[in-house]
């Protein structure tokens, strides 16, 4: 496939980069331009909650490919040049400085921005929100022996982190506005046991409170709760969700769909020649029969495949069933599926202090599974469960919770 235009990938993230790399790895030969606003390599975002905060990986070991790769690949990338709007009449990509990039096709790969906390306060040293690799290092310098640290929000992010902290050795306070942790990621089940976890690591966990304001002069000094009462630290980190960036996609007329930009099965959006993929995408589900849009680094991996395979003219499907993990102290926590698509719950014990949870629809298809435990306790189950939710299976409670039931045999069962 030739053209005088190159590809051009808006985002310069995982997918981003990864999508720029597929399409070498699939016979593209002409120019591709990979656009991005951090001024830095592409890099994965996974370890900066963990292993960065922790001290065990730098910024630059998160890194998708070095320099060399991309000068390899001849990939021009623009690590420094923000996008800022797209003439599809002319097929061009305007940047923020003035100049124009012609492309052949283009993929946004815009990714996900954070949902800023907005109370009084919230502008104050000490402050943070997590998304980029600075934010990862400015979180660090505040995570020392002794320091008490409050963390709003108890998503993933937020456990995390409280648990990074942890291990920093910092004193804890997670708050949450919802009544439980991780509302629509996991079953009520799951998300206890993370709790119960950190209440034993000694994290102050707690649910239903609002924050006010955050107080201070010269830096933060606590927070100020809705009822009056007031949580001292030294420190702050909100992680209370991210919302895909899709301004770019709106001013250029594009459908949104769900929150995100609407995409057909192939990641096609609304132009022929635009293209979207990660966490910015809302695509329509075979397995599930509805518009999701997921936030996840295996969704970021297997789109960035997809895209850059249909911008060469294929016609591939996204239908992999949707994975993700969350590691928090010597727990890990993986989900298959949709388990909030789930009318019926089922626990199945798979070690002394791990169990995996099936979610099952009406019909008594499975539609998803939540391992919550040690990884060589419940990764194999978790694994077999993604493959039976590919399959639609549908399988009795009872069979699910016997452990005397290899799960393998069910699925070698829907095999033949």
């Amino acid at each position: 496939m030739n053209s005088t235009d190159p590809m051009v990938i808006v985002g310069g993230g995982q997918c981003g980069a990864r999508a720029a790399h597929a399409l070498r790895e699939n016979g593209w030969d002409g120019a591709i331009i990979l656009l991005g606003d951090e001024g830095r390599l592409p890099y994965e975002r996974p370890p900066l909650s963990k292993a960065v905060l922790l001290g065990e990986r730098t910024a630059e070991q998160c890194e998708v490919y070095d320099d060399a790769f991309y000068r390899g690949q001849r990939i021009d990338l623009r690590a420094g040049a923000a996008a800022a709007s797209i003439d599809r009449a002319a097929h061009k990509v305007v940047l923020a400085d003035g100049a124009c990039v012609a492309y052949h096709r283009l993929l946004i790969a815009t990714g996900a921005q954070l949902r800023r906390l907005d109370v009084p306060g919230c502008e104050l040293p000490g402050v943070h929100m997590l998304r980029s690799a600075a934010d990862a290092q400015a979180i660090a310098g505040d995570l020392t022996p002794g320091r008490r640290i409050v963390v709003i929000g108890a998503g993933f992010i937020g456990l995390e982190i409280a648990s990074s902290a942890v291990a920093r050795g910092c004193e804890v306070v997670v708050l949450e506005a919802a009544p439980r942790a991780l509302m629509r990621a996991v079953p009520e089940a799951v998300a206890q046991r993370l709790v119960d976890k950190h209440r034993s690591m000694g994290v102050d966990v707690r649910f239903s409170v609002a924050v006010e304001r955050i107080l201070g002069d010269a830096r933060v000094t606590g927070v100020e709760l809705a009822d009056g009462a007031t949580v001292p630290c030294e420190a702050i980190v909100a992680g209370i969700g991210v919302l895909p960036r899709i301004a770019l996609a709106q001013a250029a007329g594009l459908d949104i769909a769900d929150g995100g930009i609407a995409v057909d099965e192939t990641l096609r959006t609304s132009d022929p020649f635009i293209y979207a993929a990660g966490d910015v995408s809302s695509f329509p589900h075979p397995l599930f029969a509805r518009r999701i849009r997921l936030e996840c680094w295996k969704n970021a991996e297997d789109q960035a495949r997809i895209a850059a395979r249909n911008m060469l003219g294929h016609a591939e499907p996204c239908s992999a069933v949707p994975w993700f993990w969350s590691d928090q102290y010597d727990m890990t926590i993986q989900i298959a599926g949709l388990p909030a698509l789930g009318a019926t719950t089922v626990a199945r014990e798979t070690g002394a202090a791990s169990r995996v949870f099936f979610a099952l629809d009406a019909d008594g298809v499975l539609v998803g599974a939540s391992g919550v435990g040690r990884t060589g306790e419940i990764a194999k189950d978790v694994r077999i469960a993604q493959e039976l939710i590919a399959r639609r299976a549908r399988i009795t409670p009872e069979t699910l919770a016997d452990r005397a039931v290899k799960l393998r045999s069910l699925l070698m069962e829907e095999m033949s």
